[in-house]
């Protein structure tokens, strides 16, 4: 798909919706009494920093001219205790924001990758990692100052400029008119910004994915990077990609501090008018040497909350791009999940029918044509044909990784669509054909099939894969460290470490995606060895290129552009002289070349 690389654009269905914060604000819900509390602190703290230039024009006006020493000294006395006291309100603040912000990022965190874990392969299949990664690490911390501070500053510095006003119009009404002349240009201002603020922002957030998306694939693919010696070519990319980014930050940043030389001149100019009016008018209308000192106070105050709000509507537009990410993630709806009513599937006996199943990757291209086949218990069943035939889509669509397009799939008689995803797959021993590797110890990655495995079922189970061997060769044995995809070991070992972690869970029903692939020819017939007892007595699809191994199967079934050709026993389809005995003779004559 044209969107599956790291330098497409992704674009949005909608535009920005205030429903979005509204949906934000769940995750601060649980937080409502720390905050109500802390809103409670923060007015008092409020009102310590205003009441200073109050203090001033009474000690000017007032006890100063009447020489009220002791009135003055109370006067300091209270100034100071609401500098201390609003320091230590401050710094409670900053904890416990600290700690509520810390909460909210977990649960968003937490949520989004609940909630990417049930999406299916398609959604992995059609866009870059790296851009599924940022969403859940950069894009959530970006949030978290907003949903913790952002509400508390709102309600504060609202409160604040309502109290700021409030003292004002107590001290002087005509004064207090002047004050207020600079808002209608400032919310003019505002309104002209906002869509562009918000164009700037969403267009950084476009290019912030494109970059983490392809350091992601860069780091990924290192090794043939250098292998090609394309390091040069790489690093050009992601040149261009940084300039993106670059140009775009800027771009943005210019647009967002349009507001605050908007706020300083507003600032300015209105603390002129209240000087030259204010000299004006001293002696007059209630206007004093310590009112007019005091309506400077409070006018520098009067802007501070407006330039804060200023600020946080700022800090509004720039998460308008990360939530619209985020929730786009969120809203994405699992294609394969459980039904309304789905039941828990019984314990597996193992018989699986196919039932004139019909399936498509994409609309259009049908993979699988009509197939219908039944599989009794304990049988096992070889998957053989050319590749891109529709063999390793017939067993994930058993564990039901895709919904199909009709026909019906059933265990046991039970229709696999009807019962719980987790339910069926647990009894589901699945080794892909791409082997993955945790970060962690041998022992850690081979018991992950089955959490509550004893070391000495681990041990049993690589034992019968014959993996013991080798892993009792490595420094720790089992207890080795492996890094993530398991770079420190060859690919066959990865291969026998993943086989006997689908063994370990014991299944009812094992699919082997191509699971001897990548083994030598020795350690294969050692493997086979093992796999003889264990595929007894539990229902198995083997998926292999190499048709020496799956000699014994119960059946074997070639596919062929999404049908199934034949099938038999390798007797019965060495008889036929048809397709699989075309495919097994020339496989045979160029391995005794």
């Amino acid at each position: 798909m044209a969107r599956n690389k790291f330098d497409i654009d992704e674009e949005l269905e909608s535009g920005f919706d205030i429903h979005q914060f509204r949906r934000a604000m769940k995750y601060v819900k649980p937080h409502r009494k720390k905050l109500a509390v802390m809103v409670l602190l923060m007015m008092v703290a409020s009102l310590c920093t205003l009441i200073g230039p109050y203090i001033v024009k009474e000690a000017l006006d007032k006890k100063i001219p009447n020489g009220d020493i002791p009135g003055l000294i109370v006067l300091v006395a209270i100034f100071l205790a609401s500098l201390v006291l609003n320091g230590l309100l401050m710094k409670l603040r900053i904890y416990i924001m600290s700690e509520v912000g810390q909460d909210i990022i977990h649960k968003m965190r937490e949520d989004i990758f609940v909630h990417i874990q049930k999406l299916p392969f398609s959604y992995y299949d059609s866009r870059p990692h790296g851009k599924i990664l940022v969403r859940v690490v950069n894009y959530v911390n970006s949030l978290s100052d907003l949903l913790s501070n952002g509400i508390i500053n709102l309600i504060t510095d609202l409160f604040t400029l309502v109290a700021i006003i409030g003292f004002m119009l107590f001290i002087n009404v005509r004064l207090t008119l002047v004050s207020l002349v600079g808002l209608p240009v400032l919310i003019t201002g505002i309104l002209l910004l906002k869509n562009a603020q918000r164009r700037a922002w969403q267009a950084l957030s476009r290019k912030q994915s494109n970059l983490n998306a392809y350091i992601h694939e860069s780091i990924t693919g290192m090794k043939v990077t250098q292998s090609f010696a394309r390091e040069k070519e790489s690093l050009n990319i992601f040149r261009r990609l940084c300039n993106e980014y670059r140009s775009h930050w800027i771009h943005a940043v210019r647009v967002n501090f349009l507001m605050s030389p908007i706020i300083d001149n507003i600032s300015i100019l209105s603390s002129v008018l209240i000087i030259t009016l204010g000299i004006a008018w001293l002696g007059s209308g209630g206007v004093t040497v310590g009112v007019l000192i005091a309506f400077l106070g409070y006018s520098g105050r009067f802007w501070e909350p407006i330039i804060n709000l200023g600020n946080l509507y700022n800090q509004l537009i720039n998460a308008t791009a990360y939530l619209e990410r985020i929730f786009e993630t969120l809203d994405e709806k699992p294609t394969v999940d459980d039904l309304p009513g789905a039941v828990e599937m019984p314990e597996i006996k193992g018989e699986v029918e196919f039932r004139n199943v019909n399936f498509s990757y994409e609309e259009g291209e049908r993979i699988l044509k009509d197939v219908s086949f039944k599989v009794n218990p304990g049988d096992t069943i070889a998957l053989v044909g050319p590749t891109g035939a529709g063999k390793t889509t017939v067993v994930n669509l058993i564990s039901r990784f895709y919904n199909i397009d009709s026909g019906q799939i059933l265990i046991d008689g039970i229709d696999i669509k009807n019962v719980t995803l987790y339910s069926l797959r647990r009894q589901m021993g699945i080794m892909l054909q791409d082997t993955f590797i945790f970060s962690g110890t041998i022992m850690d990655n081979i018991r992950y099939s089955k959490l509550d495995a004893t070391d000495e079922e681990v041990i049993a189970a690589a034992k019968a894969v014959k993996a013991h061997d080798f892993i009792m060769t490595l420094k720790d044995g089992y207890y080795t460290q492996v890094n993530e995809r398991g770079s420190r070991l060859s690919v066959g070992q990865r291969q026998l470490i993943s086989f006997a972690r689908a063994l370990l869970a014991d299944p009812r029903i094992l699919i082997l995606d191509e699971a001897t692939s990548s083994i030598d020819t020795e350690t294969e017939k050692a493997v086979q060895e093992g796999l003889e007892v264990l595929l007894r007595g539990r229902t198995s699809f083997i998926i292999a290129h190499r048709l020496s191994t799956i000699k014994n199967a119960t059946r074997i079934m070639y596919i062929d552009d999404g049908r199934i050709v034949e099938q038999g026993t390798h007797d019965e389809l060495m008889k036929l002289k048809g397709a699989y005995w075309k495919l097994y003779t020339a496989q045979y004559s160029f391995l005794n070349k």
